[in-house]
């Protein structure tokens, strides 16, 4: 063995648990790969020789660096073995140096010096005479350093003793070791250097020396801790400054530094750099800026400045130079005189007050400049921002003075009429309140200032053509500054009046001298509204058949067309029925009755038997009344009288009617019946006329007293009854209902508006308003309202509410001990804001503090004076707290109480007390600097205690303020792990002249700060572990990892995890990285991650590592052949032995011998073939002579691996031994195809078939497809698919592009093109799977629509081709065939039945879909089950909230309610326009039950039982005015048998005519679409169209009446006649 090879073999030894235990057998050498974490014993090689330090050298650093790099262990044994190998080597152990043979016998031999003299000490020679070798020892230790003279090199000689002196020269190389560590100059390094030193100068050197012989071992380099980058250590031991110092920051720097060798041993010393001041810095401010606040008309210093005071100070603070203040700018400059700071404090001031409004901005700018008082040019700047802050001193404005705006009269509730907008100069805008004054105003205002309507019924414009208002603002902040603007609304007209005609019926004559042009009778109707809404246009509907009768369309005059021929004794009656039409956007009509008489001969008599009429009171006298109605025939002369009430009534020669005297309501009678005569001198007739005196409002109300006087206890509660002030009105009805309001009493009283009665509303306070006027209102309810005032005047009587409260709450006084008994201290005031003897104050004291007795003072009870009555101790007592109270003469009287501080004044006599000798503090090392740890509680009992002491100690860590409190020092950093605690002797003195002291120990200890982060050590690289299939429950073990933390506790305590879980590895609590699920080499070979390691602290550290796993191999891989088939053709003739036919290939993904391959033929192989078993190449031999025809050769060609287990895997061969050459290419025998299957096919339906040539039959082929591969596939023998159903409506071609791929070995393909149409099939059209669902009353007319269906056609263009029908004939339905609208032919006799049919759309092929519709046909109501309301409300109003109506009965009445007719009545035929109180409009409805109708009786009957809830339902609607009665209707009429049949005739034909025309309208609509709407009646159509059933049954006559055109009147479903009532505007729902 050579010296290289000398000691670098080592045998390894693995533990059982590792998977390489049956691998790690065998020498290992230097070089060698070894497996990482294996555990070694070291043995010394056979060869080793004492003789030879040389080679020990050599095996030792050999074996360092094996040792290294291999990562390896040192047992005991081996550890020894070295480090003795070292020690003898370097240490100079006892051993032999020499061996010297060969020495003659005789001679004698000794050790003689050679050079150095001294080097003898360190040998010895044994020798014994006669022997003929000898040995030279050491006989000490051998030590390089000590012969550093002689290079360390030992001379010595070995002389023969003999006749001859013979020296045999030795030097004796001793090789140092490093065994001296380096060692500092001195302990301690200080030095003072200015904070201007240059960059790079050295500032100061550390010096220290190793004393070991050579340079390796000697080297120095040095450290420092903690580290900076203020400073570098060289390796001469000189600090350098590589950054500016900084007094400011530091004031001195300590390090320790670190004096190392090449293995680490080393010394430490301290040095400390102190840096002294420099006067180079400017001065500074605190702040780059302040934020001042300040208010508006306000002078003098600010009342808040952030963050702190205004202060600089010298920016060199170990020189620290006076300053002085300056304004160097104001922005904006013109407020610069607004401002002045005092030049020695800094105090900014305000010297001209601002006005915030007048400003751009709140903000001002002022620049600061302060400047050193040594040195003007030092200088320094801060920003102030100035905010002047706002103060309420603008009162609010309107954007406008006044406001004029029109709105739609009977605009709804909430209708937005303006936004107002008002503003404030102060800050913030507007902050308030608004309000409507009066109240009474049918409008409210939001917060916003929009401007809504309040009260729709109050916006009549036929009333109150303009609303005047005002608007007021109030601030919410005092002082409530208020302003208030004018609002003047203009209503404008809608369409809201139905003509009225002046009379119900009208009465024209016709006589014997009758001629055509003959004016009969004049009809007229008024329409309050205006412009177009009030244009009036007459038609007669009907009764004109015969054509006798025309009239003007504009005057309404009724005049003759052609001569009626009269019959004699009989009077011919034509009852015309007249409409008067306005011209509105959407027209309103109302009807009226004229009779046309055409006697023959006759008596005279009235037409009508009793005639109503109603009449306002205190008309003047001559009103007409009405004018009668009778026939007379020429030429007799009628003569009218009044047979009763004739002082009031009278009757003219034309039957007219009139009063004769005022009709007084309030005081005469309210109803008159008056009887009426007529005659000719021979026959008579009489009627009565039965006349009803209505209210009008002429009475004012009428207080009882104009003035009243009410006192009331200011300690009234809120609601307290004050007074009732009641009035009274003669007037009856709303005329006479009154309504209280109050004015005046700051919100402090409110008034019932119906009972009158005055109660408190707020608290009352005597001492604050003593009395308050107010002034009540009363106005009645009638239009206009009338109203009265009375004042009230409310006393506010006292009560003992006031406690006596002292001038100051707590009263203090100083006084001396040697004060004289009787002396006079202070005089105590106490006020007390009550009446008379409430007001009375007394004084007393009810508590000394500390007690005495006698008492130590005195107060005398009516002056207040505190007197002192006995002598002051203030060693006994240095402060007296009295208690005194103020008592007032209130029955109970009420006590204040108060307090006096009686302060005695002593002489320093008591030295300052800790609370404690020893103070035990724990802090923790990461405590920051300058924060406090806690307080020294000093005590003393001398007046003013501690206050003016302070503390002495010596400690250069923490730092005690005068207020005890105990802090570190802002440049100090604690830190536990070099000192953990600190010692301080602390001595307080009360006061700096003559002070008393006293001591205390501190005892700081430091605790343990979670600041410093785990370590880790030093890990391999790789680490190792073999593949396999590892788990939770059988984990393989990789490497342990042991964490360290300098840190204390579970500071200390280290955990490991990885960064993020992973599913193959995780950490054991021990640290050991463990492989907990399958690891497979071949799929990836190593894994990198990321270890952390975490403390337990709080919050806890961490630190990261990276480590690599590598996966060792296992044979578990077969090998793979590259292809499962080799094939080769060749030509005999071409053939040769040796000739390469092919090549097998297989790979192995293992490693190692796991991946080589040995190829064989399974079985005999073949004679003609050879296989290189390590190439795979397959080749000819030389016995293929004999063949005569193609042959051929199918062989099984097995790879096997080389594991320790044997893998292998087999392919296919095949050899073609040819005789004669064939064209050989794979080919399709078409360049495309073409095919085509129906849509809507299942899928696996043959497209068709593909077929390709290999050209040989030796070869096969294979298909793929290259495009659709989602919708088709191909099969091994050409044969396409469908693999889902294909729609010609989505994509009618598809181009598939087919590939087709032989065996041979390279392979041949060819391409193909395959075209695919998808062909239509007729595809059945498609109705929604729902049933449809309608219902219709069974008196709907023919063609009444009932609900469309709606079928779709898959098939391109057949949606609109669809058929529609029913299935089987029905005799009650039929369907329109084009839009599938299913409609009535006769219903009635399914009355309360439901009829299901079903319903069929056909496409132009005839295939077909079907539906199922249901169709509940409801019972109708008869004209008995009909109902009618009135109801106080005009009919427009009702017309849009008929829908809410009908539930709302239906809610009350518990049924569902229909409603069926909604017009408009009158109480009569004045001219003049009613009074909203009298509108009247009729509701026409019928209840159902369960689908059976209620009886007309029955509905009428729960009405009346149940009309609060329905008054009460109802208000909720329309308003809590609200009142409804129920009309009891007259079937019959006061006109001829005749007349009614007339009527009814043509009420008929025009109900069939209107119904075809509906049904026109409703197919028209249904084709062309919704357009737009010309009328509400086609918007009522239009919402009905929408729904599934166009006949709704709450609506019965709709549908007849949308087809109804201008002059014809629908079909009544009201059994009235056409009488007076009767005849009005109608609209039907």
């Amino acid at each position: 063995m050579s010296d290289e090879e000398a000691g670098a073999s080592a045998t390894a030894t693995q533990p059982r648990t590792s998977p390489l235990h049956q691998q790690a057998n065998g020498g290992y050498n230097a070089n060698a790969n070894l497996p990482p974490n294996a555990t070694f014993t070291i043995q010394p090689p056979e060869q080793f020789d004492f003789s030879k330090p040389q080679q020990w050298e050599k095996w030792i650093r050999r074996f360092e660096r094996f040792r290294l790099a291999s990562n390896l262990h040192l047992s005991s044994e081996a550890n020894q073995v070295v480090q003795g190998v070292r020690g003898g080597m370097g240490n100079g152990l006892a051993r032999d140096v020499e061996r010297i043979e060969g020495i003659a016998a005789g001679t004698s031999v000794k050790l003689v010096d050679h050079i150095f003299v001294p080097h003898l000490e360190f040998l010895e020679l044994s020798f014994t005479p006669g022997d003929t070798f000898a040995v030279v020892r050491t006989k000490k230790p051998l030590d390089a350093d000590v012969l550093m003279s002689s290079a360390t090199t030992l001379y010595y000689s070995v002389m023969c003793d003999g006749a001859i002196k013979y020296n045999n020269t030795r030097t004796l190389k001793i090789i140092d070791l490093n065994d001296n560590a380096p060692i500092f100059e001195k302990k301690l390094y200080s030095k003072d250097v200015s904070e201007t030193l240059n960059l790079n100068a050295e500032v100061i050197r550390v010096t220290a020396t190793d004393a070991d012989a050579t340079s390796e071992n000697n080297r120095v380099t040095y450290s420092i801790a903690p580290a900076t980058e203020d400073f570098e250590v060289t390796d001469s031991g000189a600090f350098m400054l590589k950054r500016r110092l900084n007094y400011n920051a530091v004031q001195n720097y300590h390090f320790t530094v670190t004096a190392k060798d090449k293995e680490g041993l080393n010394d430490t010393a301290s040095v400390v750099i102190n840096v002294d001041d420099f006067d180079n810095l400017n001065p500074y401010f605190s702040h780059s800026l302040y934020q001042a606040f300040i208010s508006e008309n306000q002078l003098g210093l600010f009342y808040t400045i952030q963050p702190e005071a205004i202060k600089a100070q010298d920016g060199d603070i170990g020189i620290n130079v006076t300053l002085t203040y300056t304004i160097s700018g104001v922005s904006p400059d013109k407020y610069q005189r607004n401002f002045n700071i005092d030049p020695s404090s800094g105090v900014l001031s305000v010297i001209a007050a601002f006005d915030r409004e007048e400003m751009n901005s709140s903000m001002i700018s002022i620049t600061i400049k302060a400047a050193q008082t040594d040195d003007s040019m030092k200088t320094t700047e801060t920003v102030v921002s100035v905010t002047v802050e706002d103060v309420n001193d603008n009162a609010p404005e309107f954007d406008e003075p006044s406001y004029s705006v029109t709105l739609l009269e009977n605009s709804p509730i909430d209708a937005v009429l303006f936004k107002a907008s008002v503003t404030d100069l102060d800050q913030g805008g507007f902050v308030g309140t608004m309000r409507i004054i009066p109240e009474s105003a049918p409008f409210s205002i939001s917060s916003d200032g929009t401007v809504r309507v309040k009260n729709s019924t109050a916006l009549d414009r036929e009333t109150t053509e303009t609303i005047t208002f005002q608007v007021e603002a109030r601030e919410q902040h005092e002082p409530n500054n208020v302003a208030t603007t004018q609002v003047t609304v203009t209503l404008l007209d809608e369409n809201d009046n139905i003509p009225k005609f002046t009379s119900g019926v009208y009465e024209g004559k016709v006589f014997a001298n009758q001629t055509e042009g003959l004016l009969l009778v004049q009809v007229r109707a008024e329409d309050p509204d205006v412009d177009v809404n009030g244009q009036i246009a007459y038609s007669i509907d009907f009764g004109n058949s015969r054509g006798y009768f025309t009239i003007d369309e504009n005057t309404g005059e009724i005049t003759l067309a052609k001569t009626i021929p009269l019959q004699e004794n009989q009077i011919l009656e034509f009852p015309l029925y007249v409409t008067a039409e306005d011209g509105g956007v959407i027209p309103r009509s109302s009807s009226a009755q004229v009779n046309i008489f055409a006697p023959g001969d006759s008596k005279p008599q009235f037409l009508q038997k009793l005639y109503h009429f109603t009449i306002e009171e205190e008309q003047e006298p001559g009103v007409a009344v009405l004018k009668v109605n009778y026939l007379a025939v020429p030429p007799a002369i009628p003569v009218f009288l009044v047979a009763t009430e004739g002082d009031k009534f009278k009757i003219s020669d034309s039957g007219e009617f009139t009063t004769k005297v005022k009709l007084d309501h309030d005081e005469g009678p309210q109803n008159y019946s008056v009887e009426i005569t007529i005659t000719d001198g021979t026959s008579s007739d009489s009627a009565v006329v039965e006349i009803q005196v209505t209210d009008i409002n002429d009475n004012s109300p009428v207080f009882a007293s104009s003035s009243v006087t009410k006192s009331v206890l200011e300690d009234a509660e809120v609601g307290f009854n004050v007074t009732a002030v009641p009035a009274t009105d003669k007037d009856s009805g709303f005329n006479k209902e009154i309504r209280y309001s109050l004015r005046g009493g700051e919100g402090s009283f409110s008034i019932d508006p119906v009972s009158g009665m005055v109660s408190l509303a707020g608290a009352l306070d005597r001492e604050t308003k003593a009395e308050y006027s107010l002034l009540v209102v009363a106005e009645d309810q009638g239009r206009p309202a009338r109203s009265a005032t009375a004042t009230l005047t409310v006393q506010v009587s006292d009560i003992n509410d006031n406690t006596p409260k002292f001038s100051v709450a707590e009263y203090q006084v100083e006084i001396l001990e040697t004060e004289s008994v009787g002396a006079s201290l202070l005089t105590l005031s106490a006020l007390d804001p009550d009446e008379s003897v409430n007001g009375i104050v007394t004084y007393s004291i009810f508590q000394q503090s500390p007690s005495s007795d006698p008492a130590v003072f005195d107060l005398e009870s009516s002056t207040g004076i505190l007197r002192l009555v006995q002598p002051l101790d203030y060693s006994e007592v240095n402060m007296y707290t009295l208690k005194v109270q103020a008592t007032d003469g209130g029955t109970p009287s009420l006590v204040g109480n108060g307090s006096v501080v009686v302060k005695i004044k002593d002489e320093n006599n008591n030295p300052p007390e800790f609370s404690k000798e020893i103070y035990h503090m724990p802090v923790y090392e990461n405590l920051p600097g300058g924060a406090s740890i806690l307080v020294l509680e000093v005590t003393d009992k001398d007046e003013g205690g501690f206050s003016n002491g302070y503390f002495l100690y010596n400690n250069d860590t923490f730092e005690i303020n005068k207020q005890g409190v105990v802090s570190l020092r802002r440049d100090v950093a604690l830190d536990r792990e070099t000192k953990d605690s600190y010692l301080l002797q602390v001595v307080a003195v009360d006061q700096v002249t003559n002070g008393l002291s006293s001591t205390a120990e501190l005892n700081i200890t430091i605790l343990d700060y979670n600041d410093n982060s785990p370590q880790f050590p030093s890990i391999p690289d790789p680490l190792m572990i073999i593949e396999g299939n590892y788990s939770k429950e059988s984990p393989g073990e990789i490497f342990t990892i042991t964490p360290t933390d300098a840190d204390l506790g579970l500071n200390g305590e280290v955990t490991l995890s990885l960064i993020s879980p992973h599913p193959l590895f995780k950490f054991r609590e021990d640290g050991t990285l463990l492989a907990i699920g399958s690891l497979d080499r071949e799929n990836r070979e190593t894994y990198d991650l990321t270890v952390k390691a975490l403390d337990k602290g709080n919050p806890p550290r961490e630190n990261f590592t990276s480590i690599r796993v590598s996966l060792a191999d296992l044979n578990d891989n077969k090998p793979v052949f590259s292809s499962s088939d080799y094939v080769s053709t060749i030509l005999l003739k071409d053939a040769e032995e040796g000739k390469l036919l092919l090549t097998l290939s297989a790979t192995d993904r293992d490693t190692g011998n796991n991946s080589l391959i040995t190829y064989s033929f399974s079985g005999e192989g073949s004679p003609y073939l050879d296989l290189n078993t390590q190439t795979g190449n397959v080749t000819l031999t030389s016995k293929f002579a004999d063949l005569t025809e193609d042959t051929t050769l199918v062989l099984t060609a097995v790879a096997t691996d080389h594991g320790q287990s044997p893998l292998s895997t087999t392919a296919r061969v095949v050899v073609n031994l040819k005789i004669s050459s064939l064209t050989e290419n794979v080919a399709f025998l078409s360049f495309s195809y073409n095919f085509s299957l129906p849509e809507n096919q299942e899928a696996g339906v043959l497209v068709g078939k593909v077929t390709a040539s290999s050209g040989s039959n030796l070869y096969n082929v294979t298909y793929s497809l290259n495009t659709h591969k989602d919708l088709f596939s191909i099969n091994l023998s050409g044969a396409i698919f469908t693999k889902a159903q294909l729609d010609k409506e989505q994509q009618e071609w598809y181009f598939l592009e087919v590939e087709v791929v032989d065996t041979r070995n390279p392979p041949t393909l060819a391409m193909t093109t395959v075209r695919v149409q998808v062909e239509d099939v007729n595809e059945s059209p498609q109705f929604p799977p729902e049933v449809y669902s309608a219902s219709v009353f069974s008196i709907a007319p023919y063609k009444t629509p009932v609900i469309q269906v709606k079928a779709s056609d898959p098939d391109v263009g057949d949606v609109g081709q669809l058929v529609y029908s029913l299935t089987a004939e029905s005799p009650y339905f039929d369907m329109d065939p084009s839009s599938g609208l299913l409609y009535v032919i006769s219903a009635t006799e399914l009355a309360g039945q439901t009829a299901k049919m079903e319903v069929k759309a056909t496409d132009p092929h005839d295939l077909h879909a079907t539906a199922i519709v249901e169709v509940m046909v409801q019972a109708s109501a008869s004209s008995s089950d009909i109902v009618t309301i009135s109801l106080n409300q005009p009919a427009n109003i009702v017309e849009k909230k008929v829908e809410d109506l009908s539930t709302s009965l239906g809610k009350v009445l518990g049924w569902t309610v229909n409603i069926v007719q909604v017009f408009s009545a009158n109480d009569g035929s004045t001219g003049t326009r009613n009074l909203r109180v009298s509108v009247r409009t009729l509701v026409s409805f019928f209840a159902v039950d369960g689908g059976q109708v209620v009886s007309s009786e029955e509905v009428i009957k729960k009405l009346q039982s149940q009309s609060d809830a329905v008054n009460a339902e109802l208000s909720q609607l329309f308003g809590e005015e609200l009142h409804f009665d129920v009309e009891i209707v007259d079937p019959q009429g006061s006109t001829s048998n005749q007349a009614v049949i007339i009527a009814l005739g043509i009420l008929f034909g025009l109900s069939i005519l209107g119904l075809i025309i509906a049904v026109a309208f409703l197919i028209r609509f249904h084709t062309k679409g919704k357009q737009g709407k010309s009328s509400d009646k086609e918007h009522l159509t239009e919402n009905e169209q929408s729904k599934s059933s166009i006949n709704s049954s709450r609506k019965p006559s709709h549908t007849s009446e949308q087809g109804l055109g201008k002059g014809e009147t629908s079909a009544d479903p009201r059994p009235s006649s056409p009488s007076s009532e009767s005849m009005t505007s109608s609209h039907h729902f």
